[in-house]
Parts: structure tokens; C-alpha cells; sequence
């Protein structure tokens, strides 16, 4: 795996239920290195801070693998690197394969996979159809969030070198259709209880399917 675009994004104001909202999705590749803070990227844009970015969200990666199959579906879209928001694009990044817990090596940071993006409606906003989320949601490859263990530069060409696989199996695309599934496989959710690189509040709503 291998970064193949570095991306940031400025404030967008959008029109949503009659109400003037901003939003930091429109990011686009820029020709330099990103500085992968605590609980941010650098010079990023970040409107609500309640629900983006922090320990669990500091920066988003994913997979330019799949971009052909979205670019299928909205062939009209003026495409970039950066199209859902994220600010690493990644060259080989497989969901199905990365565990949450992974750490990896990143240029200068150190960084451990957290959770997958769960997507809201700027995405919609991006693609000017909102019909991405559901789509989003039923692929199955989401991306993923990571959090800083130790803060750097990213640039790239950045090769991703797995420093430590974590010992819970559980992957970001099984964690993902958990999340999403109105029945829950109770393995699964013990899985994700037990992962301690999964944000504690998340496995604390998925207690309740343990019965």
C-alpha cells in the first residue's frame, strides 16, 4: 500500500432544509506533505468537530482501488483524488484485510486503524445526489479513520509498512456492516467489545446485543 495523493480542504457553505450549513468534504490533492496531528491533519478543514476529526477521527484514508466503481456510477461528477473526503488516498488498501488495532508506519507518523467512516449526508453534498449514502453504505468499503500514535509528516509515494497486526481479528469492513446490520452477529460484537483500539463509546452501544 502506498499513498498516492495527499488531500485538504477549505470551508464549503451549502443550502440543507433551508439552512446555510458549512462543510470541510471538499478536499482536493495538494504538492505537499501532511503534518497527521493528534487529533487532526494539519491546515485541514473541520466544521463540526462533534462528529469529524479527534483522537479516533484524526485523519481519513481511502482506497483509490475503489474509485473506478464509483466514477461508474457518477460519471457526470468532476473526479479528483479527495473525492469522499479523505485525506490520504491509498494505493492496495483493502478492507476486508485491515484489522481495526493495525499499526502502521506512515512517512514520519506512527498511526493504529480505529473505525471505519460511517456517512452522513456531505456526502451527498459532494456527489449533488444523496443517494451516495445508502450506495456508500451497501459496498461495504468505507475507508478508515486512524488515530496518531505518534505524530508526522505524510507525503506522497509514503509506502504503508505494518508495524504491528493486531491480535483481534475483527476488520474494518466486518466492523463496518456490524454497525449497519438490524441483526447483529453476536461474535461479531464481542469482537468488536474486546477490541480495545475500537473507540470505547462504540462498544459500549454494542453491549446491549449481548445477551
Amino acid at each position: 500500500m502506498k499513498v498516492i495523493a495527499t488531500n485538504i480542504g477549505t470551508s464549503t457553505t451549502f443550502q440543507w432544509n433551508g439552512k446555510e450549513e458549512q462543510t470541510g468534504i471538499f478536499k482536493y490533492p495538494v504538492d505537499k506533505p501532511l503534518f497527521l496531528g493528534k487529533t487532526d491533519v494539519a491546515k485541514d478543514t473541520v466544521i463540526d468537530r462533534k462528529h469529524h476529526a479527534g483522537v479516533h477521527k484524526a485523519c481519513y484514508l481511502f482506497s483509490a482501488d475503489h474509485y473506478t466503481y464509483w466514477k461508474g456510477k457518477y460519471p457526470d461528477l468532476e473526479w479528483d483524488w479527495g473525492m469522499f473526503g479523505e485525506n490520504l488516498t491509498i494505493q492496495g488498501m483493502d478492507e476486508s484485510l485491515i484489522r481495526i488495532g493495525d499499526v502502521y508506519k506512515i512517512g514520519s507518523a506512527l498511526v493504529q486503524v480505529s473505525q471505519p467512516r460511517e456517512p452522513c449526508y456531505k456526502l451527498g453534498i459532494r456527489f449533488k445526489d444523496q443517494s451516495i449514502v445508502r450506495e456508500f453504505i451497501s459496498y461495504g468499503y468505507p475507508g478508515t479513520y486512524v488515530r496518531i500514535l505518534v505524530e508526522g509528516d505524510v507525503q506522497r509515494e509514503d509506502e504503508l509498512e505494518l508495524m504491528e497486526q493486531s491480535k483481534n481479528p475483527l476488520t474494518v469492513k466486518q466492523i463496518y456492516e456490524l454497525l449497519f446490520a438490524k441483526k447483529k452477529d453476536p461474535a461479531l460484537v464481542q469482537l468488536a467489545i474486546d477490541n480495545s483500539a475500537f473507540p470505547e463509546y462504540k462498544r459500549e452501544r454494542l453491549k446491549k446485543y449481548i445477551g
